[in-house]
């Protein structure tokens, strides 16, 4: 393809986007289709902080997509075991939840937060969230989340999202 004559908006848009193409990374750096090297101060955008092409990473992807790829929740496998048993040996929690991003990951806390207070509650259901927040893009999560420009994007929303004001006790009372 020649990223040239690409069709930019074969994409959808999620946020304004310059039209400056990346092709390569390494730690903090990217290098666009005609060689010109940029310092990247938004890598992972809020994701992860892991630089582009770390070799420590980059290797043990290599290594464990050589034994077991994207294997199925509906059974157990050895990675996933050890990796909650880490985690659990060294936080304050007895069990984690796996997921593939921060939007899933805040749709469990949602779901988990609802369940809680359906059985142990009187039915509670509402999370206060802050004006301004960002939680993710799925329906839920963007409800939760107090960003103006997601209001009319995707009507109606999810309810029980009351929004608060940072340092501001008297709005959540």
């Amino acid at each position: 393809m020649n990223i040239a004559t690409h069709p930019f908006d074969a994409l959808m848009d999620i946020t304004a986007r310059p039209s400056v193409v990346f092709v390569s990374g390494q730690g903090s750096f990217l290098w666009d289709n005609s060689g010109k090297r940029y310092l990247d101060f938004i890598q992972g955008w809020a994701v992860n902080c892991l630089g582009h092409s770390p070799a420590i990473v980059t290797e043990a992807l290599t290594e464990q997509s050589k034994l077991l790829l994207t294997p199925s929740p509906a059974f157990f496998n050895e990675p996933s075991l050890k990796l909650a048993k880490a985690l659990i040996d060294h936080s304050c929690f007895d069990q984690v939840f796996f997921t593939n991003s921060g939007g899933e990951a805040n749709e469990g806390a949602i779901k988990l937060a609802r369940k809680y207070g359906a059985l142990h509650r009187d039915g509670a259901y509402e999370i206060i969230t802050f004006q301004g927040g960002f939680h993710g893009r799925t329906l839920a999560t963007m409800s939760a989340s107090g960003k103006k420009a997601f209001e009319p994007l995707f009507e109606p929303k999810v309810p029980g999202f009351p929004k608060a004001r940072l340092n501001d006790l008297a709005s959540v009372e």
